[in-house]
């Protein structure tokens, strides 16, 4: 399996959230990746940098005006104080129902709410390069894999990109990494790919912006959205609309679920996807569902882990993990390489 990793990943360092009305250090970390990279490599894991640019791909799955606010944000915000360089800029007003959004407000906070699902999501003065590194480096497991250089690729990155809707940022990410990767392997031919979705966390970005599409399965197997973040989707009734009917399927648990009931959840994924048909898959992996998380409520295993990546792997399609949530950072590492590990011992294993 060919390994990528956002080199640059650093870049993105803020050094406070907002956590149940308290400000709190990130949980959304440097220390993430850096665990993930650490632990990978002591398994004999290589580490290659990005080499496809993600920019055309992102303008396919990104509003525009979107995309200019993002690689534009930090020097909006010093234009309005050059003091503001040791100050995190967080939104305060959003456009909800009857508000309009069409309007760009010529007020930096104002146009971060407009480009924000909550708070809980901050800019830092490498943002940007950090998020376009790492949707650079999934554009490339993507390419790998899609080039037939590879039949399985993982994308080790930050920050994670699951939330980021069409022309919205929500839950530490900025640029959809996953739809990245989609959207590369579509761009490269093939008619259908499948995205399964195992964050503790809906990933509603990602259902957005192939929510009227046929050509990209979107599953999502995560908490119920009635308790958990990001709440306001991640529903079972929400299968799709217009050309994309029938082609979202969501799978919510309750919080507090241990891994039985979540590989019966994941068992019903892989038999949509084998249904679907697609030439490719592509995981958003996140480990938030470790027992141990700070900030989720699942109680999976890390030997759970390797379970996954055997099961996934008897799918027998092309793959591309790409790294999502999971806030246990000192045991991030060891579930990643759970998951890894597990998919290509399947796979040596004779059929």
């Amino acid at each position: 399996m060919l390994t990528f990793h956002n080199p640059l990943h650093n870049a993105h360092a803020p050094v406070h959230e907002f956590f149940r009305g308290e400000r709190v250090p990130c949980f959304e970390k440097p220390a993430r990746q850096d665990y993930v990279e650490q632990r990978l490599k002591e398994c004999g894991h290589a580490l290659l940098p990005p080499n496809v640019d993600s920019a055309a791909v992102l303008k396919q799955i990104h509003a525009e005006r979107y995309l200019s606010f993002l690689q534009t944000a930090w020097p909006q915000w010093l234009a309005q104080d050059p003091a503001n360089a040791t100050v995190q800029p967080f939104p305060s007003v959003w456009p909800v129902r009857t508000l309009r959004s069409d309007i760009e407000p010529a007020n930096f906070t104002a146009r971060y709410g407009l480009y924000s699902m909550d708070n809980g999501t901050p800019l830092a003065e490498g943002t940007w390069a950090a998020a376009k590194a790492g949707a650079d480096a999934a554009a490339s497991a993507a390419s790998s894999v899609a080039s037939g250089a590879a039949g399985a690729s993982f994308c080790v990155t930050r920050p994670p990109g699951h939330h980021a809707g069409p022309d919205f940022m929500g839950g530490y990410c900025f640029l959809n990494n996953a739809a990245v990767a989609a959207q590369t392997l579509r761009n490269s031919g093939m008619p259908r790919v499948a995205v399964l979705d195992v964050d503790y966390h809906h990933g509603n970005g990602t259902q957005s912006i192939f929510y009227e599409r046929s050509d990209v399965l979107f599953i999502s197997i995560h908490g119920d959205p009635m308790t958990e973040y990001p709440f306001y989707l991640g529903h079972a009734d929400e299968t799709g609309h217009g050309a994309g009917a029938g082609f979202n399927l969501n799978l919510p648990l309750p919080a507090g679920t241990g891994f039985d009931a979540w590989f019966a959840a994941l068992e019903k994924a892989c038999k949509a996807i084998l249904a679907y048909g697609p030439q490719a898959v592509v995981v958003s992996l996140g480990l938030d569902t470790f027992e141990g998380d700070p900030i989720s409520r699942f109680s999976l295993a890390s030997q759970d882990f390797s379970r996954i990546g055997q099961r996934l792997a008897q799918l027998n399609l092309p793959t591309v993990f790409v790294l999502e949530g999971g806030y246990a950072a000192a045991e991030l590492g060891l579930n990643t390489v759970n998951v890894i590990d597990g998919f290509e011992a399947q796979g040596r294993q004779p059929s």
